[in-house]
């Protein structure tokens, strides 16, 4: 499926260059408005990621989010951004969010992160991997906003969670976020072949509806489109229509 997203500071839609808050482009108006207009077009998943949050926990947008998941129900949504307890999923489930999407936590504290399976089950949460792929293939996990790299391969993660149900994954190639310059659609064919009971979402690079297409025969469950459609680039509408096109 098509997975609309925004980036939120502070109320407002942004969309960071590769995870740099330094480099961050503001669009207007209110992302309610965006949002329903993307149900509107027939979303069936939407994607958030709450930047304050994921700087400054305490500063977690919970008000906000709060309306927007009312503003769009029953429409399920996604919601990310630096989810460090179980108090942090604990909180936007409770205000209303379908899943959480635990990304730099899931590999420094990969036990703790387990409990969460536990406790919440895995149709609750979202394993998001932020991948850099090096000149030998090596695919390897960046944490802090992609400011350090881990030393965890996508394998090595995937690998962590799978005994405590991992269902769904969002994955993202760094090199490729906000540049409209296309998927890596070799990276969605090959971890989608390597574990078919993961529902992979592709994240990144997204910028014209070929790319969409050159993703439909690849295994991933779903398609994260943020800055091609702030941009009036083709409709949530149109990328449907595309994705379902096989």
């Amino acid at each position: 499926m098509i997975i609309p997203a925004l980036d939120l500071i502070n109320g407002e839609v942004v969309r960071l260059h590769q995870g740099d808050y330094g480099r961050r482009r503001q669009y207007g108006g209110h992302p309610l408005a965006r949002l329903q207009e993307y149900v509107s077009q027939g979303a069936q998943l939407l994607h958030l990621v709450d930047l304050t949050g994921a700087k400054d926990p305490a500063a977690r947008q919970i008000p906000l989010l709060k309306t927007l998941l009312a503003g769009v129900a029953p429409t399920p949504v996604q919601i990310g951004g630096g989810i460090r307890t179980a108090e942090d999923v604990a909180a936007l489930l409770d205000a209303g969010a379908t899943r959480v999407v635990v990304g730099s936590t899931a590999i420094r504290q990969p036990e703790e992160v387990r409990r969460w399976f536990e406790r919440f089950g895995p149709d609750a949460l979202v394993l998001a991997l932020d991948v850099r792929i090096d000149r030998n293939g090596q695919r390897e996990v960046a944490v802090s906003g992609w400011q350090e790299n881990s030393g965890m391969t996508l394998e090595q993660a995937i690998g962590e969670y799978q005994p405590f149900g991992l269902r769904h994954v969002l994955c993202t190639d760094i090199s490729r976020d906000g540049t409209l310059g296309g998927s890596n659609v070799a990276l969605y064919r090959d971890i989608c072949a390597a574990w078919p009971a993961i529902a992979f979402q592709s994240s990144g690079g997204i910028g014209c509806l070929d790319d969409i297409a050159r993703l439909r025969d690849t295994g991933a469950r779903g398609v994260i489109v943020g800055r091609a459609l702030l941009e009036d680039k083709f409709t949530v509408e149109e990328a449907i229509a595309c994705w379902q096109n096989v």
